[in-house]
Formats: C-alpha cells, structure tokens, sequence
C-alpha cells in the first residue's frame, strides 16, 4: 500500500492566486471562493474539518458542516456534551479547513470559538427537519452505547412525545469561531501553490504571500 499511496500524484493546474486581486476582506473572499465551490455542484459543500485540542494538548478532528457565516464568524451546531464541546469549554481555540477538490482548493481557519446566543440557537434548531430535531434529544453524542436499537427505540419514544414541534434541549446549540487566520490555497503546478494569508491585528487584516 506504502509504494500506491506514494505514486499517487495529481499536478494542480486549474487555476491561480493573486494577493493583488483578493478582497481585503477574508470574509468576502471566502463568500466569492464559497460561490465558485456551489457552482461546481458538489455534495455537501459546507463540509469542513473541525480540529479541537483538550487541555492535555492531544488534537482531535471532525467533519463537521457550515452553518452560517455572520457576525464576523463562523457558525456551527453541536451537543455541548460531545467531546467537541468539552474540548471547547477547556480550549476555545479551534482550526477549521475545507478542501475543495474540484477547484483545487483548501481555506484554513484558525481562531476563538464562542457559543452563540440561546435565541440564535433556538432559531435555527426550530428550522431543522423533525428528524434532526428528535436526534438531538437521542443521542448522547461521543458516549458509548450498547448497540444501535438504543437509539432506534429512543427515537421512536420522542417522536411520539413530539409529533411535532420539538422544543430545542438545552444541551444542544451553536458555535461561532471567531477567526484570527485565515489561509486561501490554490493548488499550483510543480507543488508551487499559492497561499495567502490573513492576519488580524487589532481591528484590521494583514496579507501575507506563503512561501507553499
């Protein structure tokens, strides 16, 4: 497996990353990068890597899904029991990354990761299929459990419980990582990609060209 992993190689050509036509703003660039990635059509565009560390230094990592850029932030939803969420309540620090295959594309994120409000939680929770709704109540999300009838059966009892509107429980809301850095790659030929940087000092971005 050793020697087909290492003759496995893809020459990045499709496209190029100026720092002179950039938006100034991070957040912008990566509506305008988040637009071009939708076009292309690919499932689960809003899929990203969420990496969390505990107070023990040891990382973990996740695939999580974007659910709103707002407030200078970036938005996601989690149990606040998970393992993620204690992670967070130790170590607010957190790195987001999404590749974009199609387009040869990844964007970093790294920053402060802050819960949002309960209204804001409450609000996109009651926007969720019921399904979803009843899930949140179901799992204990990163524990172990016997076997998967559990859930079944829990599912089926809070679904009756809540035919219909399922009320938000309050272990269950929204993140907002508050970005620090911010890197756009684009893959380049030769492994000479091109890599800009934000940096935020104070109250305004810093751009930067990394070396690839």
């Amino acid at each position: 497996m050793k020697e087909k992993l290492q003759d496995q190689r893809i020459d990045y050509t499709i496209g190029a990353l100026d720092i002179d036509q950039v938006d100034k703003d991070p957040l912008k660039q990566f509506a305008l990068w988040y637009a071009d990635y939708e076009a292309a059509k690919p499932k689960d565009p809003n899929a990203f890597s969420l990496a969390t560390a505990s107070n023990d230094g040891q990382p973990h990592s996740r695939v999580l899904l974007l659910k709103g850029v707002d407030k200078g932030g970036f938005e996601f939803y989690s149990n606040y029991e998970s393992d993620k969420g204690k992670e967070l309540a130790e170590n607010p620090k957190a790195s987001m990354c999404f590749f974009w295959p199609e387009l040869e594309r990844q964007i970093r994120i790294e920053g402060l990761v802050e819960k949002l409000t309960e209204a804001e939680s409450t609000a996109y929770f009651n926007s969720r299929p019921h399904g979803s709704q009843v899930g949140a109540w179901v799992s204990p999300q990163s524990q172990v459990i016997a076997s998967r009838t559990i859930l079944e059966e829990s599912a089926k009892d809070y679904s009756e419980k809540y035919p219909n509107q399922v009320p938000k429980p309050a272990h269950w809301g929204g993140y907002r990582l508050m970005p620090q850095r911010i890197e756009f790659w684009q893959g380049r030929a030769s492994r000479l990609h091109d890599r800009v940087l934000y940096v935020r000092k104070e109250k305004q971005w810093i751009l930067q060209r990394l070396a690839p």
